[in-house]
């Protein structure tokens, strides 16, 4: 786990390496709890943090179930947006599907995109992806 300090000791960036579990997901949630309330060396409202927490549980879930090996959270706040990206190393893309009353899962994306200010999903090296989504503070 690490973090990005800038001045008075407040963290402009923090990445966490999360494994391939599932308690990684509640592991997110705290740290982004952590950061957004105590680190980051801003003023994000209640609303902001919880819809970032359900932004971030649902893309480390999505990461966790579905891409192989461990993940990468990276959070960020600057200029009035909360940046949250997810890494795996899995090149599948997030996909949206119909909306089915009786499945227990599938609308975590579409959550997602709802949330977001800005959702996309950025091809990394080595056949990886990230998977960014940008919340308005």
């Amino acid at each position: 786990m690490r973090a990005y300090r800038r001045a008075h000791d407040r963290a402009a960036r923090a990445t966490y390496l999360l494994p391939r579990s599932e308690t990684a997901p509640r592991r997110a949630r705290q740290l982004t709890a952590a950061y957004l309330t105590e680190e980051c060396g801003e003023r994000i409202s209640a609303d902001q943090v919880a819809d970032a927490l359900l932004v971030v549980s649902e893309l480390v879930t999505n990461a966790t179930r579905h891409g192989r090996g461990d993940c990468r959270l990276r959070l960020s706040v600057a200029d009035g947006e909360v940046v949250v990206e997810v890494h795996d190393s899995s090149p599948v893309q997030p996909r949206l599907r119909r909306p089915d009353s009786l499945a227990e899962g599938g609308r975590g994306i579409a959550m997602v995109r709802e949330l977001s200010h800005r959702f996309s999903v950025l091809g990394g090296p080595g056949g990886g992806k990230t998977v960014q989504a940008v919340l308005a503070c």
